[in-house]
């Protein structure tokens, strides 16, 4: 079978690991966090730490716990046979264990992210929360996983990778009903249910269902939306109804529906699975291997190209629906409500799929003004 897993180990070293890489994510969190506080835009620059810190070695984890067997090791000590519940709890327990690794790394930046945001968020809610996403995550990885590792081992690598793919889809496309599994939500109330209907007529979003998260604590202002087309579900935190306005509301779930309509998820997610399947062929030797890395790179580049050009084609329809002026101040209180500096780019970064907020802005103020003046 292909399994991430080496044969079970004795427990000494996958534990004695685990402690380190904990240490070691500890120290990285705490030293992350005091430089990314002291730094411009420091709300941006945690952002960046999660991102591009602590989740590469969150990953990292993952993979040496694996090929250290960490997963067989811990289930070795309970009496649960073979089988594919067996393979199930053994891979949770890998996931779990690169979870509690990311907990580790994710706790001190908590404080540092609650003072520059000034937020009252405490420690233990913030984990608690977090710790809920990490133990439905690694159980619903852990069922995923497995159907790939009963691909045999001499079969194409492109049988995994497509595999992978689809698997990427059905995440895709399950996200609504996932979504419930990793977060508390609440169905909204009669009047709330009312207030977010109007903002969805006036933002053209056309959805099936409503759900809100509970965010007071950490006043994130919030919307997304999932689901195939027949069943998009908007999600919708408690700062967003609490802290914005009717009038911002409506811009912000209109940029929502622009992007439904622009496909903007459903293109990432299919240049990441296209040059991931590239990817693997290459370093596998399926085919031409500076051919497929080309593909790869190429995909991966037009595909991100052509995510920010359908973010600012949303910005457009957005504008279209509730005017420029309305747009940019929305942009200008989000940003507010999160603490965030607009950054600005003179250049785009070809490896971002993102626009950043400053040039969104601006994008949508130099419209603004240009109307003014032909007026």
């Amino acid at each position: 079978m292909l399994a991430l897993q080496s044969s079970p180990l004795s427990l000494g070293p996958p534990v004695a690991v685990l402690i380190t890489l904990v240490l070691i994510g500890s120290l990285v969190g705490a030293v992350g966090s005091a430089v990314a506080r002291r730094l411009p835009n420091p709300v941006g620059k945690y952002r960046l730490l999660y991102g591009a810190v602590l989740f590469p070695f969150t990953l990292l984890s993952y993979g040496v716990l694996a090929l250290l067997g960490f997963g067989p090791a811990i289930r070795a000590l309970f009496p649960t046979g073979s089988g594919f519940l067996s393979s199930i709890l053994t891979d949770f327990i890998t996931f779990l264990a690169t979870g509690f690794v990311w907990l580790v790394a994710y706790a001190p930046t908590i404080r540092g992210v609650r003072d520059v945001r000034d937020v009252e968020v405490t420690t233990s809610a913030a984990l608690s929360k977090m710790g809920r996403y990490v133990i439905g995550l690694s159980a619903v990885l852990a069922v995923v996983i497995v159907p790939l590792q009963a691909i045999p081992s001499e079969s194409s690598p492109l049988v995994l990778a497509v595999g992978v793919a689809a698997i990427a889809i059905i995440f895709l496309y399950a996200s609504p009903w996932l979504f419930l599994l990793l977060r508390p939500t609440r169905e909204p109330t009669e009047d709330v249910a009312s207030r977010i209907a109007t903002l969805r007529s006036r933002a053209g979003l056309d959805v099936r269902d409503v759900r809100v998260l509970d965010t007071d604590d950490e006043q994130t202002a919030n919307s997304l939306v999932r689901g195939p087309p027949n069943y998009r579900r908007l999600f919708l935190t408690s700062t967003f109804l609490d802290l914005l306005d009717d009038k911002t509301a409506t811009a912000l779930l209109a940029i929502e529906a622009g992007r439904l309509d622009t496909r903007v998820f459903e293109i990432r997610v299919s240049t990441v699975i296209v040059a991931g399947i590239a990817l693997i062929a290459s370093l596998t030797g399926v085919g031409s291997r500076w051919l497929l890395l080309g593909l790869s790179v190429s995909v991966l580049l037009f595909g991100f190209w052509l995510s920010r050009r359908q973010i600012r084609a949303a910005d457009e329809y957005a504008a279209e629906r509730v005017g420029e002026s309305a747009l940019s101040d929305a942009l200008n209180r989000y940003a507010g409500v999160h603490a965030i500096e607009p950054t600005r780019r003179r250049f785009p970064n070809p490896l971002s799929a993102n626009v950043p907020l400053g040039d969104r802005i601006d994008r949508v103020s130099t419209s603004t003004d240009a109307e003014e003046i032909d007026s």
